[in-house]
């Protein structure tokens, strides 16, 4: 099974190490692949750090999120939250 979301960058800094280790501990939980492309780049994996990363994601950048796997739709779910939640960071 395949899901796919579109997620903006909401918080001020961006994706950045810890806002990336969040993903990947969320991707972690979940039996699915997660992959992530920004445009313009390579999609990449969700569950390196290293790789997030490499999308070079400042405030008000729109990703495209595709999860494969049984549990996709929860992933994605989750991971929208996470993004709506600004990764725990007040601004």
């Amino acid at each position: 099974m395949e899901h796919k979301r579109k997620l903006k960058i909401i918080n001020d800094l961006g994706i950045h190490a810890r806002s990336a280790a969040r993903i990947v501990e969320l991707a972690g939980r979940h039996t699915s692949r997660l992959y992530l492309k920004k445009d313009g780049h390579e999609e990449v994996e969700g569950d390196s750090i290293l790789s997030i990363l490499t999308l070079n994601c400042p405030k008000g950048t729109e990703l495209g999120a595709r999860a494969v796997g049984e549990d996709s739709l929860a992933l994605l779910n989750e991971l929208v939250k996470l993004f709506e939640d600004r990764f725990g960071e007040d601004r």
